[in-house]
């Protein structure tokens, strides 16, 4: 599979090769209700705190049975992936950076569940699950980590830098924070072609101190533009507490005059509660924080085996108490008539879609080393090959033998 492919020809190539699992089909379809179904009435466990807020979300949320199954399915399909990825690292068939979201899940499914294809979001290097709810599919998101063409950026983006500019994914970014300014631009963007839509910038709790977040937060509110901030706090920067490198952990009030809200991050009902407040908020009065009070079940990266600096009984207590899939799945067997057997057939076809999409990943060809080295970086003249960005006058043309 040559590196020249578009990006709508890779995605043609990788659903070809996948289509007997139909690995598209579980994530990308919108909107997670269907017409018609049955609303019931719940009341949502935890508080939202509010800063500089006269009212929040509400704090009782309707949602159905169909909801939570596609919920379900969704969250359950990113813990197989990310695992999956996990093994395949161990493996040596993924190298390098690799960040996982598992234990994260409700964040990402939550606000999904009422962002549209035209809001934008940005976001860290934890990118993959973000990529995978705006569009993408398993089998890209596994061979992009692999460096195969079949992947999200054609094997050359790797793990912290998976792009959907259809459905606007502006990125992961592996510089901490880098992407916060990137978020309040995308904001400028909605309001300035007055399309409707909001910017979604996240960051983790690490990224909370950078000087650049400030600086975004300061422009949006002062252009009301339509940005939600949104903090993963996952309780740790890296290897380092949060308690032990932030002097205050309330990161829903660090924008000062920008309002904020925690939320809880482990439950996807209240994920999506908060998030339809919030970009109805910003729509109409400019920028708002929201901290998503998470965990992650990995360390900070596939390098970090994550028990060093807490311990796995943490982690286990965390897993038991508030799992976001378990919480959703518990609900659904107790108060929406979902069967055990129904649960375990969602179960099995994600485990067939993300199985496919490993062995569609390690089928797929790595760039060609020769197109890598000048596509998307040497753009190409009459007399051979120029540095792309500048103009005549500056660049230095390499002869086409090169």
């Amino acid at each position: 599979m040559a590196l020249s492919l578009s990006r709508q020809a890779s995605r043609a190539v990788s659903s070809a090769l996948n289509a007997n699992i139909n690995a598209s089909s579980v994530i990308a379809t919108r909107g997670f209700a269907s017409e018609g179904d049955t609303q019931v009435d719940l009341e949502l466990p935890r508080k939202f705190l509010l800063h500089n807020l006269e009212s929040g979300p509400n704090q009782t949320i309707q949602t159905s049975k169909n909801e939570l199954l596609q919920m379900y399915e969704k969250m359950v399909l990113m813990r197989r992936m990310e695992i999956a990825a996990d093994v395949l690292y161990k493996s040596k068939l993924i190298r390098g950076f690799c960040h996982l979201y598992d234990g994260q899940e409700a964040v990402a499914v939550g606000m999904e569940a009422v962002l549209t294809k035209v809001d934008s979001i940005v976001t860290s290097y934890r990118d993959h699950c973000i990529y995978l709810i705006r569009g993408g599919n398993p089998t890209e998101v596994i061979a992009e980590l692999m460096g195969r063409t079949a992947g999200a950026t054609l094997g050359l983006g790797g793990s912290m830098h998976m792009y959907n500019k259809e459905w606007n994914m502006y990125g992961g970014h592996g510089i901490v924070g880098a992407q916060i300014p990137v978020g309040a631009g995308l904001a400028l963007k909605h309001k300035y072609s007055k399309d409707g839509g909001v910017s979604v910038a996240m960051y983790g709790d690490g990224a909370a101190n950078q000087g650049q977040g400030y600086e975004a937060m300061n422009i949006a509110a002062i252009w009301d533009l339509p940005c939600i901030f949104v903090c993963e706090n996952n309780r740790f920067g890296m290897g380092t507490s949060a308690a032990r490198i932030s002097k205050s952990q309330d990161f829903y009030k660090r924008g000062g005059f920008v309002p904020g809200m925690k939320v809880d991050g482990m439950d996807v009902l209240a994920v999506k509660q908060a998030m339809g407040f919030a970009k109805e908020y910003v729509s109409k009065n400019g920028p708002m924080i929201i901290e998503m009070d998470t965990y992650r079940y990995h360390g900070h990266s596939m390098s970090d085996p994550g028990t060093t600096y807490r311990s796995r009984d943490e982690i286990n207590e965390l897993r038991e108490k508030r799992d976001p899939i378990e919480r959703v799945k518990a609900l659904m067997l107790e108060k929406f008539g979902v069967t055990t057997p129904e649960v375990k057939a969602i179960d099995r076809k994600v485990k067939e879609v993300i199985d496919g999409a490993v062995e569609t990943a390690k089928a797929s060809a790595y760039p060609d080393p020769k197109t890598a080295m000048f596509k998307n970086v040497f753009a190409k003249v009459d007399a051979g090959y120029k540095v792309r960005g500048l103009d005549s006058s500056q660049y230095h043309v390499l002869p086409t033998s090169s």
